[in-house]
């Protein structure tokens, strides 16, 4: 049977039964404008939500268009989307504020501006009528060599953390938008991206980040996602999303929420390669979770997900009620955020670019560069993240025409000749050399020393998490963060 065929009828479960396994499932799908046939199948049998990415956006009257016409196929439908800011979303081509991260919030450590961003991204959501809004990250920055938390954390420590979540979630809530705290019970202790391989927590129950997802639970946030992270002092054997242990002891338990837990994709090599998609969907929601997010655009996968929970469900494993429970959680999230509001008012639109120039940290910087070479060092952007690709030479250049550079996005083939090449074009000009967490990427720190042994005096910028010697520290690589340390090049500010 393949996953497009419909399961026998004799052994079709009762409607309402079916429905409630269908709202436990979130899909990706393809396209900007018309919804596939499978997708309306889906959400005429109770799909309980859908989630955008860069390929279903185009502009922001697209966006409205097609969240209306999701919403004309069932009212109640969820729909979310990442929308984290800095340089991590999906909406830029729709007009999306520009914010500058979550770590250069914590850097400037006024709660109250956090707020003011995170209403400006809220705001934006309900204008496009999306209602779902899968951020903020409540993960704790630990670990130097974490290569996917960083400067989507708010900082590494828990306090500061948990104030800015509050007041993100808190924002969002004023504005009739879901938010989404995540990745519980936190993935700022590995060394691992669960996007690419099985990550793991190695310490002790004690030294788990669990305040800023209690600070968020207290502050009324209506979504936790689970990560896809083993943490052996809580259960040795399987990742969050698939733990009871965690889930439904830890979580619900202890910690007492009660609101919609959703999954991380399940595509995500952490669990697909090791359990498979379909797997993974019956073994998270018999563990606890709600809801579980299937982000590929191919809906085979989805039906063979929803096909999996359908067949285990009449086995017994999981029980109906576990199902029937998580579809009216789902249900009551619905009620109260499937719908956009009515108005929207409007946001302020400089919140997010005050932001990034208070958090730009600078030491040693002359006091105005004219004409600068600008040599901008990052590793291509995630592909399950970022819009990005802005670079430090354009934002430059948009205050100063006359300056020049170039981007490295990836190890070249000959470093030394490439090196050749810069200090050529460079000439003369003053030099900035921009790095963005060269200790992840070591290609990044060889050519940056390489150039600077060369040319001392050049100016050394960090774009990421702060770097030994960096005289400038944007702490992300958001349009604004990037707009704010070219100010600092230039003397505009």
């Amino acid at each position: 049977m393949t996953p497009t065929e419909p399961l026998p009828a004799r052994a079709a479960l009762p409607v309402d039964l079916d429905e409630a396994a269908h709202r436990c499932l979130v899909a990706g799908f393809e396209g900007t404008t018309g919804v596939p046939d499978t997708l309306k199948r889906l959400i005429d049998r109770g799909l309980g939500g859908v989630i955008l990415f860069t390929r279903n956006i185009r502009d922001a009257e697209q966006v409205r268009g097609l969240t209306d016409t999701l919403r004309a196929l069932r009212p109640d439908l969820l729909v979310g989307i990442d929308n984290e800011g800095g340089g991590i979303g999906h909406l830029v081509t729709a007009g999306a504020p520009e914010v500058p991260g979550n770590y250069a919030l914590g850097v400037v450590d006024d709660p109250a501006l956090t707020a003011r961003c995170a209403d400006a991204l809220a705001g934006h959501l309900a204008a496009l009528g999306i209602t779902v809004s899968y951020a903020p990250v409540a993960d704790v920055q630990r670990q130097a060599g974490n290569p996917i938390v960083r400067t989507r954390a708010f900082g590494d420590d828990t306090e500061r953390v948990s104030r800015h979540l509050r007041a993100w979630i808190e924002a969002t809530e004023a504005r009739g938008i879901a938010s989404c705290a995540k990745h519980f019970p936190g993935h700022g202790g590995t060394l691992t991206d669960s996007h690419h391989d099985s990550a793991v927590d190695p310490r002790p129950y004690g030294e788990l980040d669990l305040a800023p997802f209690r600070a968020a639970i207290d502050a009324g946030v209506p979504l936790l996602m689970s990560a896809h992270v083993v943490f052996p002092a809580l259960d040795e054997n399987r990742p969050a999303t698939l733990s009871r242990r965690i889930l439904h002891d830890l979580l619900r338990l202890e910690l007492g929420f009660d609101g919609v837990l959703v999954s991380d994709a399940l595509e995500m090599k952490a669990i697909a390669d090791r359990y498979g998609e379909a797997a993974g969907a019956r073994i998270a929601l018999a563990a606890g979770a709600d809801q579980v997010i299937v982000a590929v655009p191919d809906l085979g996968v989805t039906l063979a997900c929803r096909d999996a929970v359908l067949e285990a469900l009449r086995s017994g494993a999981p029980a109906e009620s576990r199902v029937r429970e998580a579809a009216e959680r789902v249900r009551t999230l619905s009620s109260r955020y499937a719908e956009p509001p009515a108005a929207v008012g409007a946001w302020d639109a400089e919140a997010g670019l005050e932001a990034a120039r208070r958090a730009v940290g600078g030491r040693g910087v002359p006091a105005r560069m004219t004409g600068a070479f600008v040599v901008d060092l990052f590793p291509a952007p995630h592909p399950a993240l970022n819009w990005g690709g802005e670079d430090l030479t354009a934002a430059v250049r948009e205050l100063d025409p006359s300056a020049a550079g170039t981007a490295v996005t990836g190890e070249p083939a000959d470093p030394g000749a490439l090196v050749d090449v810069i200090l050529r074009r460079a000439g003369d000009r003053p030099l900035v050399v921009a790095t963005s967490d060269a200790g992840l990427y070591p290609w990044q720190g060889a050519l940056r020393d390489a150039l600077t042994a060369r040319r001392p005096e050049a100016v050394r910028v960090a774009t990421g998490l702060p770097e030994a010697d960096a005289a400038i520290c944007s702490y992300g690589r958001g349009k604004v963060n990037l707009r704010a340390v070219a100010e600092v090049l230039v003397g505009a500010r």
